[in-house]
């Protein structure tokens, strides 16, 4: 089946590259000693220094604290998206305390494992029967320069597209194979068809920035309509398959009787006894209700 054609998508305009900063506990040294400097600077002229010095003092005091303002926490999985003046400059990922620019704004990102779950949606198979279908999605932010500035909600972008993925993967696989044993369907050919489908979102989300780790079904099943005609199929065709196992092993064991009566010279059936011989072994074996015995006191023709 020949896949559909799709549209190009936009090439990403933004990768996430390391955030020009420093350490942020030196930082706090610094910013500390210069407005404590500021502040013993501003109080000289109390002492009989020139009145310039208050000046100076509140100046030292005020670069202190506005250097504070550049001072970051960020949490283990977290990252901050820097921006100056509007123009992405960086991402700060190590955690601890650090320091960057105070003049730019620093957005909070989460690279969590985050699990995302489809609500059960009812699509058709490749033998257009209607199913239910559910997925889970393991996904995690790799790329935040992409996941802040590539869409709008990053979240909400890996959902729609997560259940578009799983529609376009039910469509393409029947829900059980009965023609072919070996073919590739919903029910019997999971990992493969998980594979497919974290393949097919992971292309998706990728210009947001975000990885796929895992994805599993957590509902299939036919939809009501069709539920029991198809659970009858089900049945008949366990049926069919037991009891072409029972006729083989049937034929089997008549077969080895026959040859071993044959060896061992116990009694000369002619062909047409033989084949009386074999019906009745065969309703016997293959019969799906207990056999009533008739018990022969004549003679082997009567």
């Amino acid at each position: 089946m020949s896949e559909p054609t799709r549209a190009s998508r936009p090439t990403p305009q933004y990768r996430e590259h390391d955030a020009r900063g420093l350490d942020g506990l030196l930082m706090t040294a610094v910013c500390v000693v210069l407005i404590l400097a500021g502040a013993a600077i501003a109080v000289l002229p109390v002492l009989g220094q020139p009145p310039l010095l208050i000046g100076v003092g509140s100046v030292v005091a005020v670069a202190g604290a506005v250097l504070s303002l550049g001072l970051t926490m960020v949490s283990p999985n977290e990252a901050r998206v820097v921006q100056l003046f509007g123009r992405y400059v960086g991402t700060v990922r190590t955690d601890g305390l650090r320091w960057v620019n105070p003049f730019t704004l620093r957005g909070v990102i989460s690279t969590r494992i985050r699990n995302h779950e489809t609500s059960v949606m009812k699509v058709n198979d490749a033998a257009g029967s209607p199913i239910e279908i559910a997925a889970v999605i393991v996904w995690q932010v790799q790329d935040t320069a992409r996941a802040t500035f590539e869409v709008d909600d990053f979240v909400q972008f890996v959902s729609t597209q997560t259940e578009a993925a799983v529609r376009h993967i039910a469509g393409r696989y029947p829900y059980d194979s009965y023609e072919a044993a070996d073919a590739p369907s919903l029910r019997d050919s999971a990992d493969l068809v998980t594979e497919q489908l974290s393949k097919e979102v992971g292309d998706r989300v990728a210009a947001a920035g975000v990885t796929v780790v895992e994805t599993r079904f957590t509902h299939l099943a036919y939809a009501p309509e069709i539920a029991q005609a198809m659970l009858q199929r089900q049945q008949a065709g366990a049926m069919i398959a037991a009891r072409q196992e029972i006729v083989e092993g049937a034929v089997g064991m008549v077969d080895r009787a026959l040859e071993r009566l044959s060896q061992d010279r116990i009694v000369d059936l002619d062909e047409e006894r033989k084949a009386a011989m074999v019906s009745n072994l065969l309703v016997v074996l293959c019969s799906d209700r207990p056999t009533n015995p008739v018990v022969n006191t004549g003679t082997l023709y009567q």
